[in-house]
């Protein structure tokens, strides 16, 4: 009997520390996002006060970046909301033994940056 509880007591307890890793995971891609967001607004930011400085108008300044910027740095910022919605749902399925897949949260983030990246290679396009 007791064989029995500790396996349930460990395959529980392996379960529970998936979800973890999974939203931390997402925790970890939603930093990324938001980093790299902040890096886009203030290399924008670098290159208007470079070009005040050199006082020229050769240094191609568009407003695009920094809104392409605080999108990203958004979109982080939904990231990490949706990671912990999953994850406390997965947590409550988890515990009361009943828990069913779901990919939505998945889905929603690759669609978001498939689109992303369909804007970004247009918008990268039209400057060549």
């Amino acid at each position: 009997m007791t064989d029995f509880k500790e396996k349930n007591s460990n395959d529980r307890s392996r379960e529970y520390l998936a979800n973890e890793r999974t939203f931390l995971a997402w925790i970890r891609t939603s930093i990324a996002l938001m980093g790299f967001g902040f890096v886009i607004v203030k290399f924008t930011l670098f290159l208007k006060e470079l070009s005040l400085l050199l006082k020229t108008t050769h240094v191609p300044v568009k407003e695009y970046s920094a809104i392409i910027g605080v999108i990203m740095v958004a979109i982080g910022v939904i990231i990490a909301i949706l990671a912990f919605i999953q994850y406390r749902k997965n947590y409550k399925q988890l515990k009361n033994n009943s828990f069913v897949y779901s990919s939505m949260l998945s889905l929603l983030i690759t669609l978001i940056i498939i689109l992303g990246g369909i804007f970004l290679m247009f918008y990268l396009l039209s400057n060549i």
